[in-house]
């Protein structure tokens, strides 16, 4: 392999790139650098780029320049969910890889263009699915597909927080809305652990807030007689948990989808507990980072690909679709060969929360 660093550019410079993103290279040094940001910030790119030590910070109007410049070899795009589309194929028509935070896009038509953009620039396309690298998840796929619990037959999860009225996950025009923030945590899951892809979906929406649904329940109809339902909401207290149940038992992962907190398993077997493990709090970023790396040096495709991004964001557009008409909507046939499994894991240490700059939580603090 080459012994050289991939240089990312940060793009968005929002709290989750503040308090994850941009630490994680300090866990990544072994084969990524962070070389570059962009932001419309002038306050964060100075104070950025004074605190991470980085080579160039530049506003949205010298994106194009900085991707032309021999300065980065990938993007790590943190916008806004509509703006991942634009940004992403503007870096590839450039030559450089995309590493793009999730939802991958808005539409399936965005994903399709990324992807073949992508492929016809022979640039790597990766979407960021941090669990696809961290083992309490892992390990769930495992066991799902072991017989542990039987054969699995029914999956049911919830996914729930509190987001202020002016944060952009609540900005349609932002690509904001439960399932694309938190919904799609609930349908990967699902997906990853039955390893099949849903057949029909309904969904139905309660309150508001902002200018998107504050809560949806759904339910996923998958081959062999299985069920997914989960509920997410932008208005209730932080839950994060599944339970996948099987013919010869269950297990229940709480919390399940955090990345600041230690997650935890608890197996049952017939109606009574067999084990309990809780999986330490680690860095789930800098994992992603040292993977797609690794697919740029050494000429591979990386899993989690476009495909995968395209299976999610089909699912929450049959989602909304049933929303609207308060009909099941069904879903072509799609077919995903790959799926996550423990071979993916990759450790790195937790990193401390840093202080942010200009920038807000879902739940409005800092």
């Amino acid at each position: 392999m080459p012994k050289r660093l991939i240089r990312y550019a940060v793009v968005g410079c929002g709290h989750i790139a503040q308090v994850a993103v941009l630490p994680a290279f300090g866990n990544a040094r072994r084969n990524s650098k962070l070389a570059a940001i962009v932001s419309g910030d002038p306050v964060k790119r100075e104070e950025l780029q004074k605190k991470y030590d980085i080579e160039r910070a530049v506003d949205y109007a010298a994106y194009d320049a900085l991707l032309k410049s021999g300065g980065i070899d990938a993007v790590y795009i943190a916008l806004p969910n509509s703006m991942h589309a634009e940004y992403a194929e503007r870096a590839a028509r450039a030559g450089v890889h995309v590493l793009c935070e999730k939802p991958m896009a808005v539409t399936e038509a965005q994903c399709e263009l990324m992807g073949r953009v992508a492929r016809e620039h022979q640039v790597k396309l990766m979407v960021a699915y941090r669990l696809h690298f961290e083992r309490a998840n892992l390990e769930a796929v495992e066991i799902a597909g072991s017989g542990r619990i039987g054969e699995p037959r029914q999956f049911s999860a919830a996914f729930t927080m509190h987001v202020v009225p002016d944060n952009i996950r609540v900005k349609r025009e932002l690509g904001g809305g439960v399932l694309y923030d938190i919904g799609i945590y609930c349908i990967n899951a699902a997906r990853s652990l039955f390893r099949e892809e849903p057949l029909e979906v309904w969904a139905a929406g309660a309150g508001a807030i902002g200018e998107v649904e504050e809560s949806v329940s759904a339910v996923l109809r998958f081959p062999s007689d299985r069920l997914a339902s989960f509920t997410c909401s932008f208005g209730a207290t932080k839950v994060s948990e599944y339970r996948l149940v099987g013919t010869k038992g269950e297990l229940a992962v709480d919390p399940a989808y955090e990345y600041a907190r230690p997650l935890e398993h608890r197996l049952s077997l017939e109606g009574n507990v067999v084990s309990e493990r809780r999986f330490a709090k680690r860095d789930q970023f800098a994992p992603e980072l040292l993977y797609f790396s690794d697919c740029i040096l050494q000429g591979r495709d990386p899993e989690p690909s476009a495909e995968e991004g395209l299976a999610d964001v089909r699912i929450i557009r049959a989602l909304y679709e049933s929303m609207r008409t308060g009909q099941p909507v069904e879903l072509a046939p799609f077919q995903r060969r790959e799926r996550p499994s423990l071979e993916q894991e990759i450790r790195r240490p937790p990193i401390d929360k840093p202080a942010v700059i200009h920038a807000q939580a879902p739940s409005g603090g800092s």
